[in-house]
């Protein structure tokens, strides 16, 4: 069984993540996410959060509704600019994304070519088909947003959000005078999006309809690099892929690059904060991480620098995406401003100006797959490695045995528990198997009530990754618990 095949069974069997509508066959792009699974989600999210809002003063979370009108996503450019370009098989008749076509064949990104980029890059590689190694057809663009018609009668013209990004930009203006008209300003949105893509695939990776977490910094392209503790972070190694450069990752330190000065400082700054983030947070191993510059001609068009986040996981055969950090300008205040007529100008320090956007944006979806993939080990034992503030569940509970009272009192810690963190309390099966299940789904802590539990009033804990195991004072059993998932507690101290 393959990596990717493991996974899905895996998410099947424990409820991580599901195939949406499976009683009618399931609708392809379209995932659940089952009891553990919504858990899983929700802590990465309430992660995102508490890492990126503590990045700024002013930083703060909204949330917008995920139909958006016409005219806004005209004037942000998607109306004519979202779009993938479609390769037709003249044989099999399997239609497939121009970008996927071009990345198998000649190793390099297809993406943002436009129509007649991939015909004549089809045409000059020889590329065929590869389903049959039939001929391929005329390449043509497909629109990726999903239209609605709002209103009884449907006359008003509107679309899934594609993005969460353009709820922070329309909303940015009375934002920035509810918050005191202070910069920089952050907003981040945390829900659904919508593409109509052409190929869902590998569970998690291409979604129709997606979560993201995105943070959008408004400010001051003269004076926001003042602002920020760069000296603290001047030792920090980045990994980088230029892209000039495609066959290695760089590790210049943060003080390095600024010197070069290719990068600005504000950028540097924020991209060693979300590798802290992946390294430390996530616990994502090292060499599994990397930022991937895009070039002009990859790039959206909207971003004038653009790194992607990307992650090596084995189920997706190498380096892929999970998020990005793109400077996008003031080109999104502007469109707005030409289009609706309303001033996105701000007065500040002395000087009127549209402020400029950079944007740390994730695929939430393609994260929490991550998680699975890099954590969950098979052989002798099926374990899922997950950060403790992470996990589903943080505490499962046991009787030893399901007499004598010891159900009595498992319960009874088992509901204490439950006031303030994820707790699983099981009685079925044996002992080993009690782990078992607990192991995969990722459960970092175990408590089993015996019979000295009664006589002592303390329990056996179980740590997941070590099997090690201590015995901690009932009185004691919180405290202990707080340290080791806050970290100032080690285990074997115990």
């Amino acid at each position: 069984m393959g990596r990717y095949d493991e996974l899905m069974s895996l998410s099947l069997r424990r409820g991580f993540l599901l195939p949406s509508a499976e009683i009618y066959g399931g609708l392809a792009g379209f995932y659940d996410y089952g009891p553990y699974g919504a858990r899983l989600r929700r802590n990465w999210e309430d992660l995102w959060l508490a890492f990126f809002l503590q990045l700024g003063d002013n930083y703060h979370l909204v949330d917008t509704p995920t139909i958006q009108p016409h005219v806004a996503l005209e004037a942000s450019g998607h109306v004519d600019l979202f779009a993938d370009v479609l390769v037709p098989c003249t044989q099999c008749k399997e239609t497939h994304k121009a970008d996927e076509l071009i990345q198998a064949a000649t190793g390099t990104s297809g993406e943002g070519m436009d129509v007649e980029q991939v015909r004549q890059a089809i045409r000059e590689e020889g590329i065929v088909c590869p389903n049959c190694g039939g001929r391929l057809g005329e390449p043509t663009a497909f629109h990726l947003m999903f239209p609605v018609a709002i209103g009884p009668k449907g006359d008003e013209q509107a679309f899934l959000r594609p993005e969460t990004a353009q709820g922070a930009y329309l909303g940015f203006k009375r934002a920035f005078e509810i918050l005191r008209k202070r910069l920089p300003l952050g907003l981040a949105i945390v829900g659904r999006a919508y593409r109509n893509e052409i190929s869902p695939r590998q569970g998690a990776y291409r979604l129709r309809e997606f979560h993201q977490a995105e943070l959008q910094i408004f400010f001051d392209p003269e004076g926001f690099d003042a602002l920020l503790s760069l000296e603290e972070l001047e030792n920090t190694t980045l990994r980088l892929m230029w892209a000039t450069h495609r066959d290695e990752v760089a590790m210049p330190t943060l003080g390095t690059l600024l010197e070069q000065g290719d990068l600005p400082p504000f950028y540097l700054y924020h991209m060693a904060k979300v590798q802290a983030f992946y390294l430390d947070t996530l616990q994502v191993p090292p060499e599994a991480f990397r930022f991937y510059e895009l070039s002009e001609e990859e790039r959206a068009f909207y971003n004038r620098i653009h790194f992607d986040v990307q992650v090596a996981l084995e189920s997706w055969g190498g380096f892929q995406e999970v998020g990005g950090v793109h400077y996008r300008t003031d080109y999104d205040l502007s469109r707005h401003q030409d289009r609706s007529g309303v001033k996105m100008t701000v007065f500040h320090d002395g000087r009127r100006f549209v402020p400029h956007v950079l944007e740390l944006s994730f695929g939430v979806d393609r994260n929490v797959w991550a998680m699975l993939d890099l954590g969950y080990e098979t052989g002798e034992k099926a374990v899922l490695h997950l950060p403790p503030r992470l996990a589903p569940v943080t505490l499962g509970v046991f009787p030893l045995v399901k007499k004598d009272g010891l159900p009595d009192m498992a319960e009874g810690l088992y509901r204490e528990a439950r006031t303030w963190i994820e707790a699983s309390y099981d009685a079925s099966g044996s002992i080993g198997r009690r782990y078992a299940r607990m192991d995969e789904i990722g459960t970092p802590y175990c408590i089993t009530v015996d019979y000295d539990s009664l006589e002592q009033d303390d329990v056996t804990l179980r740590d997941r990754d070590t099997t090690k195991q201590a015995r901690v004072a009932v009185k004691n059993l919180r405290g202990t618990l707080q340290g080791l998932l806050e970290g100032t507690t080690d285990f074997d101290a115990l």
